[in-house]
């Protein structure tokens, strides 16, 4: 679920946001083309954030049916999540380009046949080439919605528009979960990606039919150096930290990936401080503000990013849920976000930044602090329910005032480059924590997995067998040679393991958004200068909100 609403340049020096707000829109002959424009927006962009959600709720499905690991299941999230991370920001300035409808459209097909890869993959490995492919494709495909909007519509029409779009796509993003859960529980976890195929076609359909060609206003040279260094120290990082679980922090593969990973991201940075068309300017960085609310959006997001894609495994292998309950349980946080969004507009106008951006994370921690009190079994409403409630009120009162802050931090000319690297740092922040969280669970699982086996009489034979299913975390399986009672005694040892190794990672989260809270009471200016455009600026709010989730 992480990534709901995470979804979404002219990335140069003017990134596809403002490249999309900015340029002259395009006016169709007809009315009837707007309502298919928005109409194939709506279900592309959905199209591509039901898969995140969908594939969170399916993971432990997945492992189950494919025999994978937990770092398999990782990378099955991880690799769609680093091209999609990494290449947005080239999507969107080859939409400027050479076309927003053809690359939109190109972006569709690609998302399409990849979907349609996945679903026909038989192996774990197949998967997540397949999953890679994807992000790819939606890279192409995300950054077009927007922009062929405010090329099509114009005005008040243009607000209103994207006001329709963000809601529909939050909602069906919202009912996919609930959909998907069903799909892997009563047909096969193979629809959750086929799908994707008849709605590609209905938006390919109509895009060849309705929507025009439009371009952006200039656009600047991609900034390709910078791009491939972002995807391949990333890339490697996240390596790095995925094997680590299966090799050891202090595994030499493990500790050149990190380190190689490192130096390609400060090359990177020098990268970017030398280029005339940097993807991320590094100016913008001199604002302490800009600079505190990109930190707390580091912290905050690394903390959701990671529970959202550990809870399903949690309610699913641990809690028995259903994946259709699974998929169910977080449609409060969704709703709360969804319905109060416009109210959380409204706090930094009355209260400044620095409350809401201080309040608004500090719930957040509390949300995560009780994700450590469900044990095993227990009511939703009891367990899980109190937790997402908190956690929804605390993300709403976010959402909004951090978007208004990072955009009013910097000159009106720079806001959408401003509101593209907040994006940028969200998605990492989430690629990154998954794979940094599950070290933790893992080390976690097997320290206390060791100390309940110490002190049970288990044959040596089946602690060896079961060592060689520790990567499984909660989807271990126990030996086949052991006795009934021995079975239960093994399962409740997993089963306690991993709730000690879960309740530790939401205690990092918590701490995690705690600090984000700080930060944002240390270098939150209560009253940034606004931009001098609302209606304009109140767009790209609204879309970079539903962006951020």
């Amino acid at each position: 679920m992480t990534n709901i609403m995470h979804q979404m340049t002219n990335i140069t020096q003017r990134p596809w946001y403002e490249a999309a707000i900015l340029s002259a829109p395009y006016k169709p002959s007809s009315k009837n083309f707007e309502k298919w424009v928005l109409a194939a927006t709506i279900i592309g962009s959905s199209m591509a954030m039901m898969d995140v959600t969908v594939v969170n709720v399916a993971l432990p499905i997945l492992q189950n049916v494919l025999d994978g690991t937990a770092a398999e299941m990782q990378w099955v999230v991880e690799s769609y999540s680093l091209f999609l991370s990494a290449l947005i920001l080239v999507g969107g300035s080859l939409s400027d380009r050479f076309g927003r409808r053809k690359i939109y459209a190109a972006g569709v097909i690609l998302f399409a046949l990849a979907s349609a890869w996945c679903g026909l993959s038989s192996t774990v490995n197949q998967l997540i080439i397949a999953r890679a492919v994807q992000g790819i494709g939606g890279a192409l495909l995300v950054p077009g919605s927007l922009a062929i909007i405010s090329a099509v519509f114009e005005g008040e029409k243009r607000s209103k528009a994207i006001g329709t779009w963000a809601g529909f796509t939050a909602i069906t993003s919202a009912l996919g979960t609930v959909l998907g859960g069903w799909l892997v529980e009563e047909c096969s976890w193979r629809w959750i990606f086929f799908l994707n195929l008849p709605l590609a076609v209905v938006v390919l359909g109509i895009s060849l039919l309705y929507m025009p060609e439009s371009f952006g206003e200039d656009s600047p040279k991609l900034d390709w150096w910078g791009t491939l260094l972002a995807t391949l120290g990333l890339g490697t990082l996240v390596y790095g930290l995925i094997e680590s679980c299966n090799l050891s922090l202090t595994h030499p593969l493990v500790v050149t990936c990190l380190v190689v990973g490192t130096l390609i991201m400060c090359a990177f940075i020098l990268v970017e401080a030398k280029s005339s068309s940097p993807m991320m300017p590094l100016n913008l960085f001199k604002s302490k503000t800009f600079s505190g609310a990109n930190l707390l959006t580091l912290l905050l997001y690394s903390a959701l990013g990671g529970v959202f894609y550990l809870v399903p495994f949690d309610l699913i292998q641990i809690q028995h849920y259903s994946a259709t309950a699974a998929g169910a349980a977080f449609l409060p946080y969704i709703l709360i976000m969804f319905f109060l969004s416009e109210w959380s507009g409204s706090l930094m106008c009355r209260y400044g930044a620095r409350l809401p951006l201080t309040l608004g994370p500090l719930l957040t921690a509390v949300g995560f602090a009780l994700f450590i009190i469900p044990g095993i079994g227990g009511s939703y409403w009891t367990t899980f329910f109190p937790g997402i409630i908190v956690l929804g009120f605390g993300m709403t009162i976010s959402a909004a005032p951090l978007t208004t802050t990072v955009m009013s931090a910097v000159n009106q000319r720079q806001a959408g480059i401003a509101s593209g690297i907040n994006n940028a740092i969200s998605r990492t922040a989430g690629l990154i924590a998954i794979a940094v969280f599950n070290i933790f669970l893992f080390n976690a699982f097997n320290y206390n997995l060791d100390q309940y086996l110490a002190k049970l009489n288990i044959p040596l034979s089946v602690i060896e067998q079961l060592s060689e299913q520790r990567f499984k975390l909660a989807g271990a399986e126990i030996p086949a040679n052991v006795t009934e009672e021995m079975r239960r005694t093994l399962q409740e040892a997993i089963t306690f393991s991993f709730v000690d190794g879960f309740r530790l990672v939401m205690f990092i989260a918590a701490v995690l958004a705690f600090a984000s809270a700080v930060v944002a009471f240390l270098t939150i200016k209560n009253r940034p200068e606004v931009s001098e455009e609302p209606s304009s600026d109140a767009s790209k709010q609204q879309y970079i909100v539903l962006a951020h989730h």
